[in-house]
């Protein structure tokens, strides 16, 4: 009787054990689903996707926690990409005019920065305001901080090799930070 017992309460363990995993499983597709849906409006989709799918479990099917995961994803790949900037900087044999574009480019990654981090803010603020105003605020944040990226290869026109190495560094932090701000959109569009 005994063994039976351990037996019968050993399935019952591994049919909860199974169903959970099913269960995490069916809300982690869900979770996919939604992202690569959501990532299909935005300007680079498969890149959304890529940067975001393996945070599936934590934005669920969230509007809110997508947009805030995009725009972190962002920032932490501005963040490195102002590092690298940095240790291109430092490279010998740079012209006086190289050395001021590069400056110039340091300080609107780091602008960027700033706009993000006060974007990532407000959105992780609960929220006790205007919803309407507070998003305008983010949106307002991080197309400039589009627009400082953007911007950074510009100061290297007359140097078509340098333009290609930082614009190289720059791209992907221009796609992520308007797909960031695509999703941000999104998420402000369904309280209209």
């Amino acid at each position: 009787m005994e063994r039976s017992y351990w037996i019968n309460s050993l399935a019952l363990i591994i049919l909860i054990f199974s169903s959970s995993i099913n269960f995490i499983s069916a809300i982690e597709k869900t979770s996919i689903a939604f992202i690569r849906t959501s990532c299909g409006l935005t300007t680079y989709p498969t890149l959304c996707f890529n940067s975001l799918s393996s945070k599936a479990g934590a934005i669920q099917t969230s509007p809110k926690l997508l947009a805030q995961t995009a725009l972190s994803v962002s920032l932490d790949t501005t963040i490195t990409t102002s590092s690298s900037m940095v240790k291109l900087s430092k490279v010998h044999g740079m012209t006086p005019r190289q050395v001021a574009a590069m400056k110039d480019c340091m300080e609107l990654l780091s602008d960027s920065v700033y706009q993000m981090k006060k974007s990532l803010k407000e959105m992780n603020q609960p929220s006790s305001k205007d919803f309407g105003l507070v998003m305008s605020d983010i949106q307002t944040w991080v197309s400039s901080a589009l627009t400082d990226e953007d911007t950074c290869s510009e100061g290297f026109a007359n140097d078509p090799k340098m333009k290609n190495v930082v614009r190289g560094k720059i791209v992907n932090v221009v796609h992520l930070t308007s797909n960031a701000l695509g999703l941000i959109n999104s998420y402000a569009s369904l309280h209209r």
